[in-house]
């Protein structure tokens, strides 16, 4: 890591970083990964939500000013049931709203414009303070027709039955079911793929994906297309 070494789950801190705005929640994400950190991306509370139910973090950066639940709301909804690291980002830096932050439950508070580097020595510093998570109930399966997803083995099987997937197709069912419900866009599923490039790519995977869950790929039950957003899982 570059800035220095917390606790880590499974070697490296999983972060979730929560931002309505596109671009600066892609460039948190390429910046945390660079320094040794494994990222996974929502736009809003209710992405955050379901990640959080999928997956285990070691701490959530939220952005403060975000439509429908704000950032205060969701961390004073969350201290509730958990004590997961929370970093607050806004652009307002009054008194009156770190104190808000704090109070609602944030661990620290970062005002827009930041320093990148800054951000992530803050990081690692709730890290080594922070106690390891809980581990998450595990996954429940999802019912797609006559197949069930179960996440723990990553496969789709009708009992006895197992659906054959190329690695790249597996790779997306298991980024779609860590969500289901959430439409995610070819560049968020590119991001949570931890890959680069043509994000247009996704595009050819879910077609194939979907000729194998689909009786009828042209008349999709389970994976959808949102047509100028992205793609989303809907199980039974």
């Amino acid at each position: 890591m570059t800035e220095g070494s917390p606790h880590t789950t499974e070697g490296l801190p999983h972060i979730l970083v929560v931002d309505d705005d596109n671009r600066l929640r892609e460039l948190l994400r390429k910046y945390l990964v660079d320094n040794g950190f494994v990222v996974a991306t929502a736009r809003d509370a209710a992405e955050a939500r379901a990640q959080l139910a999928a997956l285990c973090f070691d701490l959530i950066i939220l952005d403060v000013m975000m439509p429908g639940e704000t950032g205060l709301e969701l961390t004073a909804s969350l201290r509730k049931a958990s004590e997961i690291p929370i970093l607050l980002l806004t652009a307002r830096d009054e008194p009156d709203d770190r104190i808000a932050g704090l109070e609602a439950g944030a661990d620290d508070y970062l005002a827009k414009p930041f320093e990148p580097r800054e951000l992530v020595l803050r990081l690692n510093s709730i890290l080594r303070r922070a106690p390891p998570p809980a581990m998450p109930e595990p996954a429940r399966t999802l019912r797609l027709g006559r197949w069930t997803y179960h996440p723990d083995r990553d496969e789709l099987r009708a009992g006895a039955e197992i659906l054959r997937l190329t690695t790249a197709e597996a790779a997306l069912m298991r980024v779609l079911a860590a969500a289901p419900g959430t439409v995610l866009s070819r560049e968020e599923v590119t991001g949570r793929l931890g890959v680069d490039g043509n994000a247009r790519s996704v595009d050819v995977q879910v077609t194939r994906l979907r000729r194998k869950i689909e009786d009828d790929p042209r008349q999709p039950r389970y994976l959808h297309t949102v047509r100028g957003e992205g793609y989303t899982l809907r199980p039974d």
